[in-house]
């Protein structure tokens, strides 16, 4: 059994090489390049000068126009109010990326990745530094192989005045495929900037 896997494994490597190669060669080799600049292109009108309309453009941060919640958060999900949960459990931690067309990825440190670690959210400014998110992902067993239903995860969070800090409150509702609610908790999020100068010590 391990010389078959060994052997499989090997294959697949191969294949994935080859086809990488075929991938390389076809951007070097195909496709349309842009024309080189050379006298033979000017299209130069004599004539009066003539004033042209410019704009200036600042060069600096990249992320200067976007909303302020867009990056990448640590985030801490800690139970208060839920049934049968203390409160101060802390029921899940992972990080978030808030994008600046609305959406967001979560990677969910609580789960395995054999039952769906990674899942998805769209979200909203309501003003004066408050974002409502509305997530949802698809739960599995502990297995990996038995599908229980979608999860919904429900936020409302304030961006502190730095902007390297949210706090709020946040929902999680797991369903079946039919619709019947599982289980509920509720409790407090927190979420905390990583830029480029994150120390790791920063994330225990």
């Amino acid at each position: 059994m391990k010389t078959n896997l060994r052997t499989l494994a090997l294959t697949v490597g191969v294949v994935a090489l080859a086809f990488s190669s075929v991938t390389n060669s076809s951007a070097q080799c195909g496709g349309m390049r842009p024309p080189k600049a050379s006298p033979s292109n000017w299209n130069f009108q004599p004539g009066p000068a003539r004033l042209l309309e410019a704009s200036f453009v600042t060069v600096g941060d990249s992320h200067a126009t976007e909303d302020p919640i867009v990056g990448l958060w640590h985030i801490k999900f800690v139970s208060e109010g839920t049934q049968g949960v203390p409160d101060g459990t802390e029921i899940d931690a992972g990080y978030a990326q808030w994008h600046s067309d609305g959406t967001e990825f979560m990677n969910s440190g609580a789960r395995s990745p054999i039952t769906s670690s990674f899942c998805m959210g769209v979200w909203k400014s309501l003003g004066g530094s408050k974002y409502k998110l509305n997530h949802f992902a698809i739960a599995w067993d502990s297995t990996g192989s038995n599908l229980i239903g979608p999860a919904n995860i429900k936020e409302e969070v304030t961006l502190d005045p730095t902007g390297d800090k949210f706090a709020g409150t946040f929902t999680i509702d797991q369903y079946d495929e039919s619709g019947n609610n599982l289980g509920h908790a509720q409790g407090n999020i927190t979420g905390a900037r990583i830029n480029v100068n994150t120390k790791e010590q920063s994330i225990f």
